[in-house]
């Protein structure tokens, strides 16, 4: 209790810049996942992305963040187990934050779209088993997470596989594919947006003040839905048919499905928002929570605006700044990308990532997303994957939690130094 007390103020001031610089490397990192599959089917450009991406990234982790940070908070740790040694419990979500947060920094340096996710469970994993002991760890918890990183993109590739394979059914497969495209791109923008619509109202909203009955989240998401469809619809009457022939026609399809992805981007770009925020966040309300109740670790903590805010600054912060690093990667090397193969992978991931964040679960948004886009290439066949990168990104993503839990175990051991011994 004492050093609490002593250090409380100072204790929080360097969550806070740790929250902050973690929340900076989620947006400069996984920006990639939410923008680079729009950039990469030449969609929108770069800065067009970082535009879509400031406003609905923010907007998700505002709106719809505090579901799954309620898990990275108090859900991989039990607490009751520290209730006698409290500070142990600030200096390791202290230490995951900075661990992590120095970990995403590396890898956007270097390009590489690690797990935003895999970084800041590993580093709470690592300081809880060997700074405080293995009982102090929620292994359930902690399965159900893991399972989720393996459950998750091969959700998001079969969605995506099929959400394909049924444009090309629908569309490709026609007639005249460029009328086809005309009628079912405003189904897909309806699918989109109810379910954006609906993780927002179910879960999100009530963050703000409004808690919607289930009857009344389905009823106004349809409504929202149909305002979506409405922009979309206006947005498609402006695409005229260049020139009639099967080779512009699959131009002119595409053209349509620029479209689509400017409605599929900020999809991608809320979902991220809701879920990712949780990992920059989700410790520093447990740091909150503790140093503003003088000690006392409790199983639930109110979230205050101000995380959220400060979560959404920091990740719109490091995507405006450091982000176009990883976007190229993400968006061009795994496969040969066109906006109706890059709109099935983002919608697809989109809707794994929501639904995850429904349910509390801290899915990479990383793994949805390249599960989502090997989804599309598999449906145009293994020819048009590059294994060699694939096989890249797997490594990097079995580096990321080993190296999150080293530092964060350095970095635990560091602040007990400093701050127990007065």
């Amino acid at each position: 209790m004492g050093v609490i007390e002593e250090y409380g103020t100072i204790l929080l001031a360097l969550a806070i810049i740790f929250g902050f610089f973690m929340a900076w490397g989620v947006g400069a990192n996984d920006v990639a996942n939410a923008m680079g599959t729009s950039v990469g089917a030449k969609a929108i450009t770069i800065k067009q992305a970082i535009i879509i991406a400031m406003i609905f990234e923010f907007a998700g982790a505002y709106l719809a963040g505090g579901e799954v940070t309620s898990t990275i908070r108090k859900g991989i740790i039990d607490p009751e187990l520290l209730g006698d040694q409290p500070e142990l419990l600030v200096y390791g979500m202290m230490s995951a934050l900075l661990a992590a947060g120095i970990w995403l920094f590396i890898a956007t340096t270097y390009g590489w779209p690690v797990s935003t996710t895999h970084s800041i469970v590993g580093a709470i994993v690592g300081f809880a088993a060997v700074g405080i002991s293995v009982g102090a760890v929620n292994w359930g918890k902690v399965g159900e997470i893991v399972s989720s990183w393996v459950i998750s993109p091969v959700l998001a590739g079969t969605m995506s596989f099929l959400l394909y394979m049924s444009v090309r059914k629908f569309i490709y497969d026609t007639a005249d594919p460029f009328k086809s495209a005309k009628r079912a791109v405003p189904v897909y923008i309806f699918m989109m947006g109810y379910v954006i619509s609906m993780v927002t109202m179910v879960k999100g909203l009530k963050h703000v003040g409004l808690d919607l009955s289930f009857e009344q989240s389905l009823m106004y998401s349809f409504g929202a839905a149909g305002f979506v469809t409405l922009l979309g619809v206006i947005a498609l009457t402006r695409i005229k048919r260049v020139i009639e022939s099967s080779h512009y026609d699959l131009i002119n399809v595409e053209r349509i499905f620029g479209v689509l992805m400017v409605f599929t981007a900020c999809a991608m770009a809320f979902a991220h928002g809701s879920n990712d925020v949780a990992n920059a966040i989700g410790p520093l309300a447990a740091v909150n929570s503790i140093v503003s109740s003088g000690g006392i670790v409790a199983q639930k903590a109110q979230m205050p605006h101000w995380l959220l805010l400060l979560g959404g600054g920091g990740i719109v912060a490091g995507l405006a700044l450091y982000g176009y690093r990883v976007m190229r990667t993400i968006g061009t090397h795994i496969t040969e990308l066109t906006p109706s193969s890059g709109f099935a992978a983002e919608l697809a991931a989109a809707s794994t990532v929501v639904v995850a964040s429904a349910y509390s679960l801290p899915v990479s948004t990383t793994h949805t997303l390249v599960g989502g886009v090997l989804g599309v290439g598999l449906a145009r066949g293994m020819a048009a994957l590059n294994l060699r990168m694939i096989g890249t990104i797997f490594v990097s993503w079995m580096v990321t939690l080993p190296a999150g839990a080293f530092l964060s175990i350095i970095f635990f051991f560091l602040f007990k130094f400093i701050f127990s011994t007065g």
